[in-house]
């Protein structure tokens, strides 16, 4: 699978499910900033595959890129929406070794020995099923399609984790109502754009290894990841609706704007002082943000709680 770009890219890729919140904005910062940095192309894309719940949140993906504006940040390229690349991600799994799954999440659950915490690796109960019992299951739910990963193990490297070394499970490609998975889109996507840098919330270090692994199979290369410390409310969950005025049009309405949300999260990620963040770019580089600079800062991969008086 050959990357579109050949010089690399950082992006930001949320979901049209809600208006982005301080923590998405803040992901959305860092990735611009160490993508720019890096002298690489910052992309956005929009992952609306849960067609039902984009639905019912008409007009969010349009607000979520003015905010992302509002803020000061620019992308190149067009904007991509995985609704309409539907078949890509069909037709990178043909090459896959890929099996038929039954199972509902509830039965995987039981079946795990162990927890993982929210995560749990599929145990393989539907991996070994003969023909006639394929065929009893179809009869009863349609199945999902998970590709079989025969215990592989892989190794990522973080920005701010180090090596991170997991195994892979079989995990789904396709869902049971025939729509692509996240890891399956994220992967295929990444590969196609050109990514080589991916940003994103340290609550999805887990999945890393085995979309490395997966990009590995379709042949692209892995990228270089940097998961950033969350957006917490007071007692260390993660920010909800339900915490304030925590979105850039709530924030706004009660007197808080585009631009001082900006310094605030700048100044969350211990940056210097800024007007926008093209101007805090030119400061970095002037300064020569090498590896032990502010972009690399292992304080970024801690969680941050906003003041009070912004979200309150």
């Amino acid at each position: 699978m050959d990357a579109s770009r050949r010089g690399g890219a950082g992006r930001f890729a949320p979901s049209p499910t809600s208006d982005l919140h301080l923590g998405n904005l803040r992901t959305a910062l860092l990735a611009w900033l160490f993508a720019r940095a890096d002298g690489l192309d910052f992309i956005v894309r929009i992952e609306d595959l849960d067609r039902a719940r984009a639905a019912a949140a008409p007009g969010v993906a349009d607000r979520q890129l003015r905010d992302l504006e509002a803020i000061g940040l620019d992308w190149d390229g067009p904007v991509v929406r995985q609704s309409e690349r539907l078949d890509l991600y069909r037709d990178a799994t043909s090459g896959l070794d890929r099996y038929e799954c039954y199972c509902t999440r509830r039965e995987i659950a039981e079946a795990s020995s162990a927890p993982h915490g929210r995560w749990r690796p599929y145990p393989g109960t539907c991996a070994g099923l003969s023909g006639v019992e394929r065929a009893a299951r179809r009869a009863v739910r349609p199945a999902a399609l998970r590709v079989r990963a025969g215990g592989a193990v892989r190794t990522i490297h973080d920005r701010f984790a180090g090596e991170v070394t997991a195994e892979v499970d079989d995990f789904v490609l396709q869902r049971n109502d025939g729509t692509p998975a996240y890891n399956l889109a994220v992967v295929v996507d990444d590969a196609l754009q050109g990514v080589t840098q991916v940003t994103r919330g340290a609550d999805l270090l887990p999945s890393a290894p085995r979309q490395a692994w997966l990009a590995e199979r379709l042949g692209a290369r892995a990228p270089e990841y940097a998961h950033v410390g969350l957006v917490v409310n007071s007692e260390g969950r993660r920010l909800a609706k339900r915490d304030g005025a925590v979105t850039l049009g709530r924030l706004e309405a009660a007197g808080t704007d585009a631009g001082r949300v900006f310094r605030l999260l700048s100044d969350s990620c211990g940056l210097p002082p800024a007007e926008s963040p093209r101007a805090l770019l030119a400061q970095l580089l002037d300064a020569g943000d090498g590896g032990a600079g502010p972009l690399h800062d292992g304080a970024l991969a801690r969680p941050w709680t906003p003041p009070p008086s912004v979200v309150g």
